[in-house]
């Protein structure tokens, strides 16, 4: 029988009224506790790592998180991470690039209702995490959630109620779980025998994201130059800036750039991904500077990448290099 570990982080999962609203409080065994069924699939220890509303989850819980699955890695045939669902994919992103080419399945699910309530998606997603993680052609990071299993870094939040709350963004999702039955879309990446993962432990946090809207100026970009790293800047549609490779955006990009900081330009549209090339708007930033594109990531792999690459190095062609290199299938170019 496989040996999985149980991370437990918080969230939804493990929230109970506190009079203030809901508030993580619940333990990982008592999580346990409510799937007994998950016995019968393996044996299961437990790990209390924080109990964080996953609104408070930062870069520095990611490298908690990966440090103790470094640490424990060796011991076990598996993970399962338990986690809130507001910065879920964030999560799942973050691990993709701090633990990478894993043998062995790293597992997050939640809920969208407290697993002590009696009308809860919480006991079938934790029952289906467990599942896929003791399938012996499970690898990486995956989340797990309302039967779907997406990889980590193709992982969107798109729903803030509703059981069938993540989608998969411009990709297919790697399974399904139907009737207790794990159903495979996308063939298991092969390991050889004794593989071992890569781990990571430096992210750089220091990264602006600004979503343009009709009319916005520059004067925001000039003020924050000096406080961030890196700007991500999420555009419309395929890409471009108003005003083009001549306008008020363009100059402040420009200084950034001469600054030393690193531009990640994206689309603020969900699907899909973006092409600067298209229109005169995009092509003319695009040719005038060195900028990154992040073409059909999500906004979440793009964030996590971002500070996984600026963790590594900040000499620009070894960021350009790293950034466009495909991690679990992050970016389809």
């Amino acid at each position: 029988m496989r040996r999985i570990l149980m991370i437990s982080t918080g969230g939804t999962i493990a929230s109970q009224e506190s009079g203030q609203g809901l508030s993580p409080v619940i333990t990982s065994k008592e999580i346990l506790s409510h799937v007994p069924a998950v016995g019968e699939l393996c044996r299961v220890e437990c790990l209390q790592l924080m109990n964080l509303d996953s609104t408070n989850v930062a870069p520095e819980h990611w490298l908690r998180m990966a440090g103790a699955l470094r640490e424990q890695y060796d011991r076990y045939d598996g993970f399962v991470i338990t986690h809130g669902t507001d910065t879920m994919a964030y999560t799942a992103a973050a691990l993709s690039y701090l633990i990478q080419n894993s043998p062995k399945p790293i597992v997050i699910t939640g809920s969208q209702k407290s697993i002590a309530l009696h009308d809860t998606d919480a006991r079938r997603n934790l029952f289906h995490a467990f599942l896929y993680a003791c399938d012996r052609d499970s690898h990486d990071v995956s989340l797990v959630f309302d039967g779907r299993v997406i990889l980590g870094t193709r992982a969107r939040k798109e729903r803030t109620k509703s059981w069938n709350a993540f989608s998969s963004v411009d990709f297919p999702e790697a399974a399904v779980i139907r009737d207790g039955k794990l159903i495979r879309y996308l063939a298991p990446t092969p390991y050889s025998y004794g593989a071992e993962p890569d781990f990571y432990e430096n992210l750089e946090d220091r990264i602006l994201l600004l979503t343009l809207i009709p009319g916005m100026g520059a004067e925001a970009l000039r003020q924050l130059k000096d406080h961030y790293q890196a700007l991500i800047l999420q555009s419309f549609g395929v890409g471009g800036l108003p005003g083009g490779g001549e306008g008020a955006l363009s100059q402040a990009i420009g200084e950034w750039l001469e600054a030393g900081k690193t531009i990640l330009m994206m689309t603020q549209v969900p699907y899909e991904g973006s092409d600067m090339s298209v229109y005169q708007v995009g092509q003319q930033v695009k040719s005038r500077y060195p900028l990154l594109e992040a073409y059909n990531m999500t906004l979440e792999a793009a964030v996590a990448k971002l500070m996984w690459v600026l963790g590594q190095t900040r000499d620009p062609d070894q960021v350009r290099e790293l950034f466009y290199r495909p991690v679990q299938r992050d970016l389809i170019r």
